[in-house]
């Protein structure tokens, strides 16, 4: 079966009683050029050995196909049973392709990340995509790269920059250890069935933290306290705060400064800098 041919797999898919399934994400990609570029902003590396690659969400196996085509071997997680069970066989059994039936969400993903990924190339869910992201992100053996085919507004908050209407949490987050780019956008016609919004392909390469594990945490829990009401200015924000974050007033006003802040600033437009400045106070107590 041709997986970019939407006749075929609207067929097959007649043919063996399935129907897809909206609240998995299964919209299947079906268009070459898409699929290309995301391969190609993968840039599968084979000169160091086998490429171990992540896919998380496989489906047919269109993105699973291609990846293989590289010479990398592909690890790809299938929550939906029917699908996971017919992959490898639809495939043709490769030997460089291991399949494992499970929700990305309960994956145990340190145990699995541990002897390593060149990278993660998927076209993940739409409806938990984002969770799905972070849970491997930030795993100490997360892979050095990302190329993610996404929801364009989830892209365009991962890769939002400060005082623009997309900043939020997930993209303060990310860009901590992350350099975030749009690769191409990809219209609602490259699926089957049709998704109601448009995709975006994401790419996301590992860059050194300059934080500490304790900065890390306080990094996180200022930026999720900020982003609570990301309106409001972040000196009303981070006054009265319990654990972590508890200080006096006149505490909270000598970290702002000292992190080069002003208390009316809100939190859309702090830079990674400026959050990793006052994490770094914060941490110091």
């Amino acid at each position: 079966m041709n997986l970019t041919s939407p006749s075929q797999v609207k067929a097959w898919c007649i043919e063996n009683g399935f129907h897809p399934n909206k609240a998995l994400g299964q919209n299947f990609l079906v268009d070459r050029h898409a699929l290309e570029a995301i391969v190609a902003a993968a840039e599968i590396d084979l000169s160091q050995g086998p490429a171990r690659i992540l896919e998380i969400g496989p489906g047919l196996g269109v993105l699973t196909e291609a990846l293989l085509a590289t010479g990398a071997e592909v690890i790809a997680i299938e929550k939906d049973r029917r699908l996971a069970e017919r992959l490898a066989e639809a495939l043709g059994n490769p030997p460089r392709l291991q399949v494992i039936t499970a929700d990305a969400l309960t994956v145990d993903w340190p145990t699995l990340l541990k002897d390593g990924f060149q990278a993660c190339v998927s076209n993940l869910p739409y409806s938990v995509g984002t969770r799905i992201l972070l849970d491997v992100a930030f795993q100490k053996a997360a892979p050095k790269r990302f190329v993610l085919l996404v929801q364009t507004e989830v892209a365009e908050r991962f890769a939002a920059q400060p005082g623009t209407a997309d900043r939020g949490q997930a993209g303060v987050w990310l860009q901590l250890d992350y350099d975030v780019s749009l690769v191409r956008t990809v219209d609602r016609g490259c699926f089957w069935p049709k998704p109601e919004v448009e995709s975006t392909v994401v790419r996301l390469d590992a860059h050194p933290c300059p934080l500490s594990e304790a900065e890390r945490e306080c990094y996180f829990a200022l930026s999720r306290q900020g982003f609570m009401h990301r309106r409001k200015q972040l000196g009303s924000l981070l006054r009265r705060q319990t654990g972590l974050l508890a200080c006096t007033d006149e505490v909270l006003a000598q970290r702002l400064a000292a992190a080069g802040l002003e208390p009316r600033i809100r939190p859309e437009e702090l830079t990674v800098g400026q959050w990793t400045a006052l994490s770094k106070v914060y941490a110091e107590g």
